[in-house]
């Protein structure tokens, strides 16, 4: 099968990946192999090709957003069908038997798999994944639209319930970066009654899509919203961020980190922390985030703004994304 194959972690202008013909991988007892019909890009995918995340697996197929039916079943699987679609998303394992496992927290389990890091991923043809963590998906959402779902979307999601809001109607919440991840958390949020304010470089792309999408204000990265916010979510990997961010929260709000690799977060007066503001990061997502998301999301339901690359264009599509040349999400069709 094709795939594209990172032998070792370099800046992505060098084009690190490789287009290489590799046996199709076989499933374990308790796995299903999947022909991949497209595959979502990520900027975790990006921190995996530059070496911003230490190396897992070398040789290693990066991409977890992945989309496609499946071809055979592992001796042991009972839950899935050969030719359903199915999506695979970054947690690709869980020990199960950890402390955070045992508690619901598979997120934050001990000995974890990720796709795309410390096994195979979905930039090739095929790809393999533990029946249990893969994800029926809804009729109603093309394989170009999904794939974005399955990061972009789980992640936001989670960012949204680490809130710790209940009642949305007319919170006010302040988005940092609009990529694939703001995208379609502007449309959970709104849908759910909140105000939402954008904060993103880039104003012809990301501002004005933003602003397609019911933005209630949009401006630069760090410029101030017009009111002060209940919560906030901050999806570019910049710790400068951190700072202004708090400084736009409201008593009481909670601003959530999205990323899993951010840059330095510079010092910054305790007052910013004051009057019971909070900081917290998330940590990947369990199951249960990725099936309530999917039932929203179908709901709402959320469109995805995607801009397609060929499957031997991955280098292409990872440096655009670096760029914020993407406008939505990016996705390889294999």
């Amino acid at each position: 099968m094709r795939a594209m194959l990172l032998d070792t972690p370099a800046s992505i202008e060098t084009h690190p990946l490789r287009l290489a013909d590799v046996p199709i991988p076989k499933p374990d007892a308790d796995e299903v192999l999947i022909k991949v019909h497209a595959c979502g890009v990520c900027r975790t995918d990006l921190h995996v090709v530059e070496g911003d995340l230490e190396v897992r697996r070398s040789p290693i197929i990066p991409g977890h957003q992945v989309v496609g039916t499946i071809e055979a079943l592992g001796s042991d699987v009972k839950v899935c069908d050969i030719g359903e679609r199915v999506g695979v998303a970054w947690l690709h394992r869980s020990c199960g038997c950890c402390s955070f496992c045992a508690s619901e927290r598979e997120n934050l389990c001990d000995s974890p798999d990720f796709t795309g890091w410390t096994v195979h991923g979905g930039f090739a043809e095929y790809v393999v994944a533990p029946a249990s963590f893969t994800y029926p998906l809804p009729d109603q959402f093309s394989d170009l639209q999904v794939a974005p779902l399955l990061c972009a979307g789980i992640i936001g999601y989670r960012c949204l319930r680490k809130t710790g809001i209940d009642d949305w109607s007319g919170v006010r919440l302040g988005l940092y970066g609009f990529g694939a991840a703001g995208h379609v958390a502007i449309q959970i949020a709104r849908a759910r009654g909140a105000e939402v304010y954008v904060c993103t470089r880039d104003r012809e792309k990301h501002q004005a899509l933003a602003e397609e999408l019911g933005a209630a204000w949009t401006g630069g990265t760090i410029d101030k919203p017009p009111v002060l916010l209940d919560a906030g979510i901050i999806f570019a990997p910049a710790g400068e961020i951190v700072p202004a961010a708090l400084s736009h929260l409201d008593k009481g709000g909670t601003l959530v980190l999205g990323g899993i690799h951010m840059s330095p977060i510079p010092e910054f007066p305790y007052e910013l922390l004051y009057h019971e503001r909070a900081v917290c990061s998330v940590a990947n997502n369990t199951r249960e985030d990725g099936h309530a998301f999917f039932r929203e999301a179908a709901e709402v339901p959320v469109h995805t703004h995607t801009e397609t690359f060929a499957l031997h264009n991955a280098n292409e599509a990872l440096e655009c994304l670096q760029h914020d040349a993407i406008r939505g999400a990016a996705v390889l069709t294999v």
